[in-house]
């Protein structure tokens, strides 16, 4: 499907979701205060939103492709502290329909429905304060993601008790019906999410072929699709794209999202990680012919996506794993559009891939800018930072800035400099792809 009615199909969804709950309510609602109305539907909108917040970040694969997963994350955040507003705007208004109400938040002696409400609202409060704090909680990014989905799973259950013991809502035809689609929703994505994917779904796994070494810190996990009964399972992806790793068919199985960087048109995927932990080293260490589960493809940082004149791509380090991809699949499409490829590392060993980027020189219309952060004696190439000057002598025959389609990854400190510079050069901001790992 096109990515824009991808977006739209995806967009109404949500729309509905949000709005289909309230807007039922108030066609039907008897007349009563204002303080009552507002106190449904602040309540109603509050677990529309908990309902999407809970979709978002689920691995929906044509999800993640129509709006890449910085934005589906960037809302899912955002879409738990409306929730969280609207929920003490809710309590707000029931108070105000009737200050007696106040005696409802006493938890020994409140109602079942008010006890639920209660319970929500608190791990609600306590999942808001792990989201914030998480960088600068001593939690291991493991531990804090349990707490995290234990939490959400209370929030969604408890809710789903408050409005079933409040019963006046699920009593009406319409919303009883609605409750019962968000509740299958919930459900559903919940457990393509956490049982079906991981444990059941034969396509996740994949066979080791090699770990091939780059340098002393990064290896590339070479990997092939398991046959099964002769057939091999189907595997397809666009270049620029990612996935999760396990090496366990568990639920609780320990996994981190990795960029593919081979061509889309291979039998193998092959995925350059630095060792930089226990998991990572111990990818390294894999036999040929050892299982690993493989959860993607996922992410919509890819030049598949559009019709840009020109590529201008600026990797950090492994960041530069999608640009791999991206060139590698121009060479075998044999593509004909500029490529334009700005490598930042600390030294020389860290520049990953030289000899093969050389090689593509003669592919492909490429060329490669080598900018060192720690330049040695005898290096004559380009050194510190990424700034305006910089992009505009590697824009300079990459065609005109407004059909050229620029791709980021790396650091934050990289992408945030190469964004200052793009802005500074007037790039339309709807040309400026950028993938970073930041989902906590």
């Amino acid at each position: 499907m096109d990515q824009r009615l991808l977006r739209a199909a995806w967009l109404s969804a949500f729309g509905l979701i949000v709005g289909a709950p309230s807007l039922a309510w108030l066609t039907i609602a008897p007349v009563e205060p204002l303080w009552d109305h507002l106190s449904v539907v602040t309540g109603l909108l509050a677990l529309s939103a908990l309902v999407c917040a809970a979709v978002l970040p689920s691995r929906l694969r044509s999800l993640n492709r129509a709006f890449g997963i910085e934005s589906v994350i960037d809302v899912h955040r955002f879409l738990g502290i409306v929730a969280a507003a609207l929920v003490f705007v809710h309590l707000a208004c029931v108070i105000a329909a009737d200050p007696a109400n106040v005696a409802l938040l006493d938890f020994e002696t409140a109602p079942k429905r008010a006890q639920a409400a209660t319970g929500a609202t608190v791990a609600l409060a306590v999942l808001a304060v792990l989201a914030v704090l998480r960088g600068r909680t001593r939690l291991t990014y493991e531990l804090w993601r349990w707490l995290h989905v234990v939490l959400a799973v209370i929030v969604l259950v408890l809710s789903a008790l408050h409005v079933w013991w409040l019963d006046h809502l699920v009593a009406e035809p319409t919303l009883g019906t609605l409750f019962g689609l968000l509740a299958a929703l919930v459900v559903g994505t919940f457990g393509y999410r956490w049982a079906w994917r991981p444990m059941f779904d034969a396509s996740t796994e994949f066979l080791v072929r090699e770990v091939r070494r780059e340098n002393a810190t990064v290896s590339t996990l070479v990997l092939e699709p398991r046959r099964r009964h002769g057939r091999v399972n189907t595997w397809a992806f666009a270049p620029g794209q990612f996935a999760w790793i396990r090496l366990d068919r568990s639920v609780t199985a320990e996994e981190h999202p990795f960029t593919i960087a081979s061509s889309a048109h291979l039998d193998t995927t092959e995925f350059t990680i630095r060792h930089a932990g226990d998991f990572t080293r111990a990818l390294r260490r894999l036999p040929p012919g050892a299982p690993v589960w493989v959860d993607g493809p996922h992410g919509a940082f890819t030049n598949d996506v559009g019709a840009g004149a020109g590529f201008v791509m600026i990797a950090g380090g492994v960041g530069v794993t999608p640009m791999m991809s991206m060139l590698r699949t121009a060479a075998h499409r044999g593509d004909p559009r500029p490529y334009r490829l700005v490598v930042v590392a600390g030294s020389p060993e860290d520049l990953l891939f030289r000899d093969e980027l050389a090689e593509l020189r003669f592919q492909i219309d490429l060329v490669v800018t080598e900018v060192l952060r720690r330049p040695l004696d005898g290096w004559y190439g380009h050194t510190g930072d990424i700034n305006a000057g910089l992009l505009s002598m590697v824009l300079a025959d990459a065609g005109h800035l407004d059909e050229v389609d620029y791709f980021i990854c790396g650091p934050s400190s990289l992408v945030t400099d190469v964004l200052s510079a793009l802005d500074v050069l007037g790039v339309a901001p709807a040309r400026v792809h950028t993938e970073q790992f930041d989902f906590v």
